[in-house]
């Protein structure tokens, strides 16, 4: 009974033996067989793409650069100011009898602004109308009675004395004339100022009273009220400043000539730069900034400046001849400096160390590293690796006017087909 039980727990030994051999057999192939797959799909890959792995060519966008006569200046920033700015201020006191303009009206010189209660001005001149015709009848009399006495004075018939009077009374009615006379010119001014006219051409504010007040002229220059002010705008100033450091260049360049003012709405429309002469330099360095102050003019018909708006101010000292440009976004910074990625004939990029100058839009002028025609990348700086291969995609370059030229697609090493 034993005996059977031992065969049978042998015979139930081996076969579990034999199992667990065939399932390890069986794993064995499988995985040797997913290996040579995997060996083969590598081999037969590589061997197909000519036997060793290849890195994506990175795609890129690039432009040409070009060469244009670009200016050279100090931009800076800068305050329009009125030409003439008058302050209206009456002459004479009195009710305000009308007002002649609209407010903002543009108005020409001797337009009526105001009106004054004359009618107390206009009695004062007829009481010194009066004056004169009693002061030239007084002359006219002192005039016959000293000539009688001139003829009597030689027979004695007169005493020296009574002649002398007779004389110094033509001249004293001869001094009452003229008084009346400036007494009349004095009213016939202040009935004048009973009507204000616009003593310039320009732009009128808000008028600052209204009628039916009353309004004293004060005996101290610029101390009445103010009635209205008004500013001539054409042509307007661009008022602005540079650094002491920068005056030398800008007297240097004055010498040469006069030199134009570019001056800008910060954000009016795009590439609308209306153009000025400098007229004024100051004649001192202000001790608290350091800075000296200059002006522009400009001419403004259709009022496109404003006095007090600021504006950008690029001053011109001279034209740099065939200057090369590239695109702004073109020009990366690293710790070696600023650099470009220049495209090759064969489409690889170059990393090169380049010197860039001032902004003209939206280019930037390139002054060593860089000739005009060599091709830079604008886009895709990331994924570039310094002399390795580039897919070049179409870009628009903008050129020294602002125009566009597209660049074709072109697939690494199609210069050697």
């Amino acid at each position: 009974m034993l005996k059977n039980r031992g065969m049978c727990f042998s015979d139930t030994n081996r076969m579990s033996g034999e199992y667990k051999t065939k399932e390890g057999t069986r794993f064995c192939r499988y995985t040797t067989a997913v290996a040579l797959l995997l060996f083969l799909s590598v081999f037969y890959g590589c061997k197909k793409k000519g036997g060793a792995m290849e890195q994506p060519v990175p795609p890129v966008t690039a432009a040409d650069a070009v060469s244009s006569d670009v200016p050279v200046y100090i931009d800076e920033i800068g305050t329009c100011v009125a030409m003439e700015v008058v302050s209206i201020r009456p002459q004479v006191s009195g009710q305000i009898m009308g007002t002649h303009f609209a407010d903002g009206a543009n108005l020409k010189k001797g337009d009526l602004l105001f009106t004054i209660d004359a009618r107390s001005y206009e009695a004062a001149l007829s009481q010194a109308k009066a004056s004169l015709a009693q002061s030239s009848a007084s002359l006219a009399l002192a005039k016959l009675e000293f000539e009688r006495a001139k003829e009597l004075l030689p027979a004695r018939a007169i005493s020296k004395e009574d002649y002398d009077t007779k004389e110094n009374a033509v001249a004293v009615s001869e001094a009452q004339v003229q008084a009346s006379k400036a007494a009349i010119e004095a009213a016939q001014v202040n009935v004048g100022y009973c009507h204000i006219h616009s003593p310039i051409d320009g732009r009128a504010g808000k008028a600052l009273i209204d009628t039916g007040n009353v309004v004293t002229a004060n005996s101290n220059a610029g101390s009445g009220p103010v009635l209205l002010v008004i500013q001539r705008m054409d042509p307007i100033y661009a008022d602005f400043t540079i650094t002491e450091r920068e005056l030398p260049v800008v007297r240097g360049a004055m010498a040469k000539g006069t030199l134009k003012a570019q001056v800008q709405i910060p954000n009016g429309p795009e590439g609308d730069i209306r153009e000025g002469d400098l007229t004024f330099l100051d004649n001192a360095v202000q001790e608290e900034s350091g800075t000296v102050k200059l002006r522009a003019t400009l001419a403004n018909g259709d009022y496109y400046f404003w006095p007090g708006q600021f504006v950008r101010v690029k001053l011109v000292l001279e034209t740099r001849k065939e200057a090369v440009l590239v695109p702004s976004e073109a020009v990366q910074i690293s710790q070696q400096g600023s650099y470009v990625y220049v495209v090759r004939p064969d489409s690889t990029a170059e990393f090169r160390l380049v010197k860039p100058g001032q902004r003209q839009g939206e280019l930037v002028v390139i002054t060593e590293g860089l000739k005009a025609g060599e091709k830079v990348v604008t886009s895709g700086h990331l994924t570039i690796r310094p002399g390795g291969k580039v897919l070049v995609r179409e870009a628009e370059q903008q050129g020294g006017e602002g125009q566009g030229y597209p660049q074709k697609s072109r697939e690494p090493g199609d210069n050697n087909r």
